[in-house]
């Protein structure tokens, strides 16, 4: 299946259930680019516009890019953003054409050499580029229970392997520099018609079938053992947002390869000491 079509008749779900982002990390990622109401921001991947309507609350001018026509149709709307059937590898947009360009849970999806090719292209010199993901948190036991329910129901018909690997093909991009992490934690309640929706908004959950009937006999039984007083489960994230600048010039082959090399060394020990 296509990435573009993986999260078909998932959108009611996803805009429901699905997490949003910090504020602290959407105000990292517009500080210092100056007056908000002047930027122009391409949300890459933008689904169903969670993040692109936080970049919009504060200001900033959208334009969300997203191939998958349901996701398109199940958005809110907002005066500040508009939607443009486009892909991450083709935005259709113009040469320097954005302050801001950023993937909310997104960026795995894409082929990442024109991708990043085509970021470059449509980003201004002064622009800045922002790949975000929201991770569970590491040592949770609700979050591994959770876990181990949704792998024992996943289709067998899913696709095993995302396409470009989260955020390593950045480190090794000749077209942007000034590459680093920042790291937000936070919280997302739900109820238990909201943890199967959750659950739903996966693209590799079944809906139906004996899968799906014991998918949801499992997040029952989850649920009980699991929630508080409200009736709500906490899952817990961490939320790692990679900003880098476009590249003002090619580097030579070699000069390529080092880059990568000692920004992949550097990395995996910051990891480390973190």
């Amino acid at each position: 299946m296509e990435p573009t079509k993986l999260f078909y008749e998932r959108e009611t779900d996803y805009v429901k259930y699905r997490p949003s982002y910090p504020a602290d990390a959407i105000n990292t990622i517009l500080e210092g680019l100056g007056e908000r109401s002047q930027l122009v921001a391409a949300d890459i991947g933008a689904g169903t516009g969670i993040a692109s309507r936080l970049l919009a609350e504060r200001g900033v001018r959208v334009i969300a890019i997203e191939p998958n026509t349901s996701m398109r149709q199940a958005a809110d709307t907002h005066p500040l953003i508009e939607f443009s059937d486009a892909t991450a590898e083709a935005t259709k947009l113009p040469n320097a054409s954005v302050d801001l360009l950023t993937c909310f849970q997104a960026f795995h999806w894409f082929d990442p050499a024109p991708t990043l090719s085509e970021f470059r292209r449509i980003l201004k010199p002064s622009g800045r580029l922002a790949l975000v993901w929201n991770h569970w948190a590491a040592d949770n036991k609700f979050l591994d229970e959770f876990g181990c329910i949704l792998r024992k129901a996943a289709s067998k018909d899913s696709p095993k392997k995302k396409v470009g690997g989260g955020f390593k093909p950045l480190l090794s991009s000749p077209h942007f520099t000034n590459i680093r992490r920042c790291t937000f934690t936070h919280s997302h309640e739900l109820d238990l018609p909201g943890i199967i929706g959750y659950a739903q908004s996966k693209y590799f959950v079944p809906r139906s079938g004996s899968s799906y009937e014991q998918l949801i006999l499992d997040l029952q039984e989850l649920h009980t053992r699991w929630a508080d007083d409200r009736g709500l489960v906490r899952l817990d994230f961490c939320t790692n947002v990679y900003l880098a600048k476009p590249q003002l010039y090619d580097f030579p082959k070699f000069m390529t390869r080092w880059r990568s090399w000692f920004l992949t060394k550097w990395w995996k020990l910051n990891k480390a000491t973190t």
